[in-house]
């Protein structure tokens, strides 16, 4: 120090030296708040992602349980008559019927 002073020089020293270790920390200490803060975002991240995840489970789960339930509903009479009308096997029976009529007018004069 330039100037005297009425404290003893090794408190000064030792202040001083505390002051320059503290400044030396600094860097480090923050880096570690900046790892920690990064670490615990990180965490959070996953933890939505398994949230989410679950919860588009849940609605996949959700939504072939209607398709059963609204396949369970049907009535079996209905259900053959409109697959019947749908695949049109019943054109073949027609057919046949419109041919034996033909044949039976065509040989009585």
């Amino acid at each position: 120090m330039t100037y005297p002073t009425y404290v003893n020089n090794q408190i000064t020293d030792a202040v001083t030296q505390s002051n320059v270790k503290v400044l030396g920390e600094a860097p480090a200490m923050a880096l570690g708040t900046v790892y920690q803060a990064m670490a615990h975002s990180t965490g959070i991240l996953f933890e939505n992602s398994v949230s989410a995840a679950q919860q588009q489970n849940t609605l996949s789960q959700a939504a072939a349980n209607q398709g059963v339930m609204q396949i369970y509903s049907l009535d079996t009479t209905a259900t053959a008559g409109a697959s019947e009308k749908i695949g049109q096997t019943g054109i073949a029976d027609n057919l046949t019927g419109l041919l034996t009529a033909l044949r039976a007018t065509s040989q009585n004069p």
